[in-house]
């Protein structure tokens, strides 16, 4: 529901929608590349200046943001839309986070001042209705004036049945928010700029998590969630599917091989082993070991797994593109100045058939003392 009707659309800056981030770390739609050059010289002063708390109160209002955690954490683009509702907050203003699941991250950092996570959090039930009264309990408790989800996923999909439920106005897709307007697209060559709406969902990106100040970042037990259920719908649980059926870019963990695998029935028993799916480097597919629907990279597929474990891969440019969007990153090679480990979180120096062979003993004890 819309109280507010868009204005009339406006030409798009760009279709390919080039955009920087400004020093406040919002995101901005901008032509060429020159004010974005200058905005990121900003931007790195910027950052560099001690951080401060971004107001300690007293606060009169409160935006929330809300999100689904996994495995005990927030997501990069969630993270992204609890950013932005930092940068916006004005001084009266409590930034709040409601998190359904437990939430072990430092989310001080991030800007926000109140944490309600909801540990309880049974992810594996499908229980919308529920969802989105928990969601009307809190806000009754705390009258928010603006409400953020990330417009994917779980977190899309509850924040479209809330926003119904509530009768508040709904703006999707928002891929630019400002202090009084947002930006959403309205085709492929325009887009919509209209007033910022009770419920916003938030695309990929609107703004960066390198913030110049820091949130109180208190922790609040969530109330927990209330007991509706769904008429018409019987709940059958969770079915994990087949990795090495399941497209890599759904993929939540990839075993990736590089040329430096030589060994493929190891590398493929391990993969069965840890429930990964497979990918490879160009040089693997053209190597006729893998085949192309498995490549990773800028000429194949691009990933955003949360666990991404490299062997034998150096790390060419465009294999770097491919994974930039995985959460954690792994890479074993011996070569500890491979391009490949500079992405790397973690960059293990060993030969990938040694590895591969210590990890798959290591998993098949473990599942046998289960």
């Amino acid at each position: 529901m819309n109280t507010h009707a868009p204005s009339a659309p406006t030409r798009r800056v760009d279709p390919r929608r080039p955009a920087i981030i400004t020093p406040a770390g919002l995101r901005r739609i901008v032509l060429g590349s020159s004010e974005g050059e200058r905005l990121s010289a900003h931007r790195t002063a910027h950052q560099a200046a001690v951080k401060t708390v971004r107001s300690a109160g007293p606060f009169t209002h409160a935006t929330l943001v809300v999100t689904h955690a996994e495995r005990g954490a927030l997501t990069d683009v969630a993270r992204q839309a609890i950013a932005a509702a930092a940068i916006l907050a004005p001084a009266d203003t409590e930034v709040i986070v409601a998190v359904l699941g437990a939430c072990h991250d430092d989310v001080a950092v991030l800007g926000v001042d109140r944490l309600l996570a909801l540990d309880s959090f049974d992810a594996s039930r499908y229980q919308p209705t529920a969802c989105v009264q928990w969601l009307q309990g809190l806000q009754t408790a705390w009258t928010p004036a603006h409400w953020l989800f990330v417009d994917s996923g779980a977190d899309g999909q509850l924040g479209r049945r809330f926003a119904i439920q509530a009768g508040l106005s709904l703006a999707c897709g928002v891929v630019e928010l400002g202090t009084d307007a947002l930006r959403v697209p309205a085709s492929a060559c325009q887009d919509w700029l209209r007033p910022h709406t009770q419920v916003m969902l938030l695309a990929k990106g609107v703004a960066s998590t390198k913030l110049p100040f820091v949130g109180l970042g208190l922790r609040d037990v969530a109330a927990a969630l209330p007991v509706a259920l769904d008429a018409g719908i019987e709940d059958l649980g969770v079915q994990a599917g087949d990795p090495q059926t399941l497209a890599l870019e759904e993929a939540d963990f990839i075993l990736a091989a590089g040329n430096g695998v030589t060994d493929l029935p190891l590398f493929h028993s391990l993969a069965l082993e840890v429930g990964a799916a497979v990918g490879a480097s160009r040089v693997a597919v053209d190597d006729g070991r893998f085949a192309r629907a498995q490549q990773i990279g800028a000429t194949g597929k691009t990933v955003s797994a949360s666990g991404y474990l490299a062997l034998g891969i150096s790390g060419a440019v465009q294999h770097l593109q491919g994974i930039k969007d995985c959460r954690h990153v792994i890479a074993v090679n011996l070569d500890a100045s491979a391009l490949i480990a500079r992405r790397a979180d973690l960059t293990v120096v060993e030969d990938s058939a040694a590895l591969m062979q210590a990890l798959l003993e290591l998993v098949r004890r473990q599942k046998e003392d289960v």
